[in-house]
């Protein structure tokens, strides 16, 4: 099986990686910090536009018609830009809840454990859920990821969202990769520009090692993601998540090192990788339910032996 990007592929990542540098540069970003996480509607629907949310349906549905590995390679681009909002469940919304597709719309999702819901207070639906639920406003670690607490579980998770669970999972899995790989740019960048002792910092062996490992990684987590999206395979996309949450996670930890006491200050974009990577952990499938997923599936498969052993005691 052959997991190279096609030309298209290529075309259409790069594609949207210009988009979002020209429309969610780091101004912009630190614009929605301010705002405290508050979404850019207008964004929103330019986004739709561009074809984000209507981007795996059939043309003749008004989509664009791609499969789940362009998605990977959309969702991958908007983890690297830090975009905010519920994009996961208004992209699998789309073509269920009017507006979805065309960014008219913002769906969230019971995609959080317990009652925790986010961006409930500028949603316009809940994804499988018949009615918006009410909820309060709760202290968030990510201030672009704004959370209410419901009142109730009776529209959560097993009244809508279950059946989008592992396409939810791979592409939160694929935004935590976009993450991961652009906190190795970010270190690296800081590596080069840092002097200490009279050369950068990036030149010593403690460092080099930090952001090699880094690299590693997120790389290792890109071509799980990535070949989840081929197979879409529920083990595939468990094992997915969790490299991925790990490399998001560690590579944010990792880069924080790297720019030592300058990286902890409000105004580096480090903090703001680490913690997205924490909230995203827990959306979808948590490193627990992946890990019992692939110990179940494990469980399941025979092993050469007693596959043997099967065969000739039918024989």
């Amino acid at each position: 099986m052959d997991f190279r990007l096609t030309d298209e592929q290529r075309a259409l990542r790069a594609g949207v990686r210009d988009l979002l540098a020209g429309r969610y540069g780091r101004e912009a970003l630190r614009a929605s910090v301010d705002a405290a996480g508050a979404l850019d509607r207008g964004l929103w629907r330019e986004l739709g536009e561009a074809g984000f949310f209507a981007l795996r349906l059939p043309e003749a549905a008004g989509g664009v018609g791609l499969g789940l590995p362009e998605a990977v390679l959309v969702f991958e681009e908007a983890g690297r830009a830090l975009l905010p909002g519920p994009l996961v469940a208004t992209h699998l919304a789309a073509g269920t809840v009017e507006g979805a597709a065309e960014g008219r719309a913002v769906v969230t999702a019971f995609d959080l454990g317990g009652l925790l819901v986010a961006h409930l207070g500028e949603a316009d639906a809940v994804l499988g859920a018949p009615l918006l639920p009410s909820g309060e406003p709760v202290p968030s670690a990510d201030p672009l990821t704004p959370l209410h607490r419901v009142a109730s579980r009776s529209a959560s998770r097993a009244a809508g969202g279950e059946a989008y669970r592992d396409e939810g999972a791979l592409l939160t899995a694929a935004l935590q990769v976009g993450s991961a790989l652009r906190t190795v740019e970010l270190a690296v960048g800081y590596g080069r520009e840092r002097e200490q002792f009279g050369q950068p910092i990036g030149a010593f062996q403690a460092v080099k090692h930090l952001c090699a490992q880094m690299l590693v990684r997120a790389e290792v987590a890109r071509t799980a993601v990535y070949a989840a999206a081929v197979t879409a395979e529920a083990a595939e996309v468990a094992g997915a998540k969790l490299l991925a949450d790990e490399a998001a996670v560690r590579n944010a930890r990792d880069c924080l090192q790297v720019h030592g006491g300058m990286g902890f200050t409000w105004e580096a974009d480090v903090h703001l990788h680490l913690k997205r990577a924490w909230v995203r952990a827990e959306q979808w499938r948590t490193a627990g339910e992946a890990e019992e997923l692939l110990a179940a599936e494990l469980a399941a498969e025979p092993t050469a032996e007693s596959a043997a052993a099967a065969a000739a005691a039918s024989g």
